[in-house]
């Protein structure tokens, strides 16, 4: 997926003002919701213990979070899918060994899946967080298969959390 998405342009953030929060190449950007990221340190060292557990060097990444509408503009417009989700990954990388891209997460979405699922919501913004990073490794997720080695890739990297 080397389309470039949307990011942060004026047409796609209904003119609420847009919070940023960069550390070592990771960004995690709030578009049209009222969310807080709560300790973006702690997960920024946790991103990049993923990414140097499998041998990846991550150059840019930036995580968007937004609502169901904003996602499914992205979806519709990027990728010609008119459905809602709860993360779209754009992977930006020419090299298989690096790491940039974009990670689109509708808090609205993570909020509902992580009811329906009795998880607290922390968790399953990070399942959702880490489920992204794991795209941009390589991992897949279009069939029973893979989905089941995603799944568990993803509890995995989510017992490598030290907060």
């Amino acid at each position: 997926m080397n389309q470039h998405p949307p990011g942060t342009e004026d047409e796609m953030n209904n003119g609420l003002p847009e919070q940023s929060h960069e550390v070592h190449g990771i960004e995690f950007i709030v578009e049209d919701v009222d969310f807080e990221l709560a300790e973006a340190e702690a997960l920024t060292a946790w991103i990049e213990r993923i990414a140097e557990v499998h041998e990846h060097e991550i150059v840019q990444l930036t995580y968007i979070f937004c609502s169901d509408e904003y996602l499914h503009r992205v979806n519709v417009e990027y990728l010609d899918h008119d459905t809602y989700t709860d993360v779209i990954t754009f992977d930006n990388a020419d090299t298989s060994d690096i790491i940039e891209g974009d990670i689109f997460i509708s808090v609205e979405r993570v909020r509902e899946n992580a009811e329906q699922l009795g998880v607290p919501f922390c968790d399953e913004l990070h399942r959702v967080m880490i489920h992204g990073m794991l795209h941009l490794l390589g991992y897949q997720d279009k069939d029973l298969l893979s989905q089941t080695a995603m799944r568990k890739k993803e509890d995995y990297c989510l017992s490598l959390r030290t907060f």
